[in-house]
């Protein structure tokens, strides 16, 4: 029964491995550090409607700080340009609730994937089977790069495709299709989120391959 459970045990640490990379890396994503990356990036799309990189830089800013504080949605709301017009409208501040809804659900599975890693490892240290847990995180980091390489694949090939399915998947559809000369399409064209999404599947298989390439001797 006991190596059972063990046996449960690192398989989970395993199947975890890949999601406790990809999320870390998403939220390494969501940080000013990348915004400033992406939009000094050469070849990075100018808002044919006005927007200078420094404006950008300024309202994506706080679009970002509205995610991940606890702060409502008046947070967005109350924001004005400077001759006094709302910077979203209505239709873009529903579609922000519901990815902070996203953001904030998918930062909790994150920590509680964090506490159980950081808990096995714990355990792991303590009853001498740090051995096999390295194997656990070495097959995990395995699954990492083949599950993160065929996803990347699809996005290079088709990353239109990719991206309706995407947000079909975490909100209704439809509720995520603004007017080019919107806000959000301003600060977030295609090309940002093409690269965003490189970003977090390079990152989490750089991840993956380390722990892959971990020897276990």
């Amino acid at each position: 029964m006991k190596t059972l459970v063990l046996n449960g045990l690192w398989k989970l640490v395993s199947l975890l491995t890949p999601v406790l990379l990809t999320l870390t890396a998403v939220r390494l994503l969501m940080t000013p550090a990348f915004l400033q990356v992406e939009y000094n990036l050469p070849g990075f799309p100018a808002d044919p409607y006005g927007f200078t990189k420094e404006e950008r830089l300024y309202w994506s800013g706080i679009a970002l700080e509205y995610l991940l504080n606890e702060a409502g949605i008046e947070f967005l709301a109350d924001l004005r340009f400077a001759d006094g017009t709302p910077v979203y409208n209505q239709r873009e501040l529903r579609h922000m609730v519901d990815v902070k809804d996203v953001v904030q659900a998918t930062l909790r599975v994150w920590y509680g994937v964090l506490v159980f890693f950081a808990g096995v490892s714990i355990f792991a240290w303590r009853s001498g089977r740090w051995a096999e847990f390295r194997v656990a995180l070495r097959q995990g980091g395995l699954w990492t790069v083949l599950l993160l390489g065929v996803i990347l694949l699809f996005v290079l090939v088709s990353f239109g495709v990719f991206f309706v399915a995407f947000h079909n998947v975490f909100f209704e559809p439809g509720t995520w299709v603004f007017h080019w000369s919107d806000t959000l399409i301003r600060l977030f064209p295609e090309r940002f989120w093409r690269d965003a999404f490189l970003f977090v599947g390079g990152l989490a298989m750089l991840g993956g391959l380390i722990l892959w390439r971990w020897k276990t001797e």
